[in-house]
């Protein structure tokens, strides 16, 4: 198919199904409109891509769902807006459909769409590398391209032949090489400077707020009776899921802790913050970008969990750990995701100064690797795709 002229213009459709997505996705599209000004941009999205200008034509809430059975409560609104997506998209017939992470659901559009003649690209490989390996053979009938955030993903698509681009990870361009804490601290009116700070980041979708915020909470609760100074910094990544935090906190009877909640500021959180007890995902390796010591977490429903276990092909679920490739960071899942082990956990990190910095290194030298202005080369594959 011949690529199109300069002057016609470029419709190009994105479907982002989560806060990371949101943010990869609204980062792609300001990178391709530096570069085609006529770029039209619909699909599914969150705020960030709506104000980078993407036209979403359903809720991007509804797609925030993690696990099996999770996802079994919601299939029919899901399954009812991929349906009402694709039927769009067919009607608009894009010149590329991307489809940002989310590949549970993106990966069967990005078939329909391939199908039916429109040209694929999958930004965020999902993680092969990690578990369900056999996913690669319908990422190979579903995509013309593949983004990939991480080295090691390269080699792994050119061995099955499907075309990739390593563009490197946009937390990496976003943060800082030599995280200046002091300032991050007067951004956020830290008082007293000096005081011990804990970001929590209990996840982006309300599903795991929901499971991880009481964790947090009792946790922190169990930190101040052993560092009665300690302060505590709560980014929640939509207004939904900062009511449903207040919420929570009303319910765990804790409104009289030292927890400040954020709307959005997670980068400022964990810059200002001495450790961080995260929930695992995206936002683990945003904590190591900051070079703060930390302790990841995550519970999922018991049967989940016996569905996924067996096909983890890594000992870890942490980016930071999967990307340096050892235990550098404490994970408690599951029945280990407690209030007292994550209480002391973080207290461990947090005291421990020798590996502190340990980690400084580790994480500036992984901090250089993904450092690749990943927007720009990505916005350029793009557009390769379409001129092929």
């Amino acid at each position: 198919m011949s690529g199109l002229p300069a002057s016609a213009p470029l419709t190009i459709a994105m479907v982002a199904g989560e806060a990371s997505g949101d943010m990869l996705g609204a980062n792609l599209i300001e990178a391709i409109k530096a570069q085609r000004p006529d770029a039209v941009f619909i699909g599914i999205g969150g705020p960030r891509m709506q104000s980078a200008g993407l036209h979403s034509l359903f809720p991007q809430e509804t797609l925030a769902v993690r696990g099996y059975v999770e996802v079994i409560c919601s299939l029919p609104a899901i399954l009812s807006i991929r349906r009402g997506l694709v039927a769009a998209l067919l009607a608009r017939r894009p010149d590329v459909f991307i489809g940002v992470d989310a590949p549970d659901f993106n990966l069967d559009v990005e078939i329909r769409l391939k199908k039916a003649g429109i040209r694929t690209i999958h930004y965020v490989s999902p993680s092969i590398w990690a578990w369900r390996a056999e996913r690669i053979h319908k990422i190979k009938r579903a995509v013309n391209h593949v983004l990939a955030l991480f080295p090691l993903e390269e080699p792994i698509y050119q061995a099955a032949g499907i075309p990739v681009t390593y563009v490197g990870h946009p937390l990496a361009e976003k943060m800082p090489i030599e995280p200046d804490f002091a300032a991050a601290r007067a951004q956020l009116r830290i008082t007293p400077p000096s005081a011990p700070v804990f970001a929590l980041l209990p996840g982006s979708r309300r599903g795991e707020v929901e499971t991880m915020a009481p964790l947090f909470i009792e946790a922190a609760r169990l930190i101040v009776a052993e560092v009665p100074d300690a302060q505590f910094l709560v980014p929640l990544a939509t207004r939904p899921t900062l009511d449903l935090f207040e919420r929570i906190l009303i319910q765990h009877h804790a409104t009289d802790l030292p927890i400040r909640k954020l709307f959005g500021h997670a980068s400022d959180a964990m810059l200002a913050s001495n450790a961080v007890l995260v929930a695992s995902g995206t936002a683990t390796l945003e904590v190591a970008l900051a070079k703060r010591p930390m302790v990841i977490s995550y519970k999922i429903s018991a049967l989940t969990y016996h569905l996924v276990k067996h096909k983890m092909r890594l000992p870890y679920v942490g980016l930071p750990n999967i990307l340096c490739g050892e235990a550098l960071v404490p994970e408690l899942l599951q029945k280990e995701a407690t209030p007292e082990k994550l209480a002391q956990a973080l207290l461990g990190v947090w005291r421990d100064q020798a590996y502190c910095a340990q980690l400084m290194t580790r994480f500036t030298a992984l901090h250089r690797e993904l450092k690749q202005d990943s927007a720009a080369r990505a916005a350029a594959a793009v557009l390769a795709v379409v001129a092929a």
